[in-house]
């Protein structure tokens, strides 16, 4: 039996994504799509793949179609007024959307209690293990920085991958050398401070999808951690598998790597 999904954003570069990884899963069954912005349009004219769909722009569309779940790449904004609306409506729901502040995600843990939800600032099964390395080296070196780069149009920085890469690390290990610059010629030039003082660098420039550089150093050696989104279809493996997991994941689920088992 099929999972009957839903799609919020669809009309976005993500969105469109989504439903062309969904369309050809055949596990799943795409039943609404759901832009404001792309109200009216023909699915087809929007993601190219074979589907009689329109475009709704409310998320009752998510009900009369019958969503089980519904994957949201939205904006902070449209996303929060949205969740807000799958969890009184009991459908579950995935979401790669980023920068949710601390209240709005307690808000999510109030919410989902009748349906779940997996929220994952990076659905690249490599970014997610990325991480896990990150955290893993951590207690070994001194030092460490971390370099996210973003396309033009990331409107968050640091991004929510570097967040939480940095939260991991700064569990795994609070003991880091003190940054010893007395003067910047430049403010900002050491980029952010993160946990346990760990520094967060972000680009963004045209050309570029999603990647992230963690640097590490002690006496004598470094260690690179790199990955690379070169396509944004390197995010679809990840989102399926929380669509298809999400049902048996209670409540809120913060990361890929709980679906992982990491």
């Amino acid at each position: 039996m099929s999972i009957n999904v839903g799609v919020f954003g669809a009309g976005g570069r993500m969105g469109s994504t989504v439903c062309q990884a969904v369309q050809a899963d055949p596990e799943l069954e795409l039943v609404s799509a759901v832009d404001p912005n792309f109200r009216g349009i023909d699915l087809r004219t929007v993601t190219g793949i074979e589907s009689d769909l329109k475009i709704s722009g409310e998320a009752v569309s998510f009900e009369r179609t019958g969503a089980q779940v519904v994957v949201d790449f939205s904006s902070r904004a449209a996303s929060v007024e949205n969740l807000s609306w799958l969890a009184s409506h009991g459908v579950h729901a995935v979401v790669g959307t980023t920068g949710f502040s601390a209240e709005e995600l307690a808000g999510f843990e109030d919410g989902f209690t009748s349906s779940n939800c997996v929220i994952a600032p990076n659905f690249a099964i490599g970014a997610v293990l990325m991480m896990h390395f990150a955290a893993i080296a951590a207690p070994y070196f001194d030092s460490a920085e971390v370099i996210e780069f973003h396309h033009e149009s990331k409107i968050d920085s640091p991004s929510g991958t570097a967040m939480l890469t940095v939260a991991k690390m700064a569990e795994a290990s609070s003991d880091w050398t003190e940054d010893p610059t007395e003067q910047q010629v430049i403010e900002g030039a050491r980029g952010a401070e993160g946990p346990s003082g760990i520094r967060v660098h972000s680009v963004r420039m045209r050309g570029l999808v999603a990647h992230q550089e963690v640097l590490l150093g002690t006496t004598g050696q470094t260690l690179s951690i790199r990955h690379d989104s070169l396509d944004r279809s390197s995010f679809m493996p990840g989102v399926l598998l929380a669509v298809k997991q999400v049902a048996s994941r209670p409540g809120v689920t913060l990361g890929l790597d709980a679906l992982l088992d990491l």
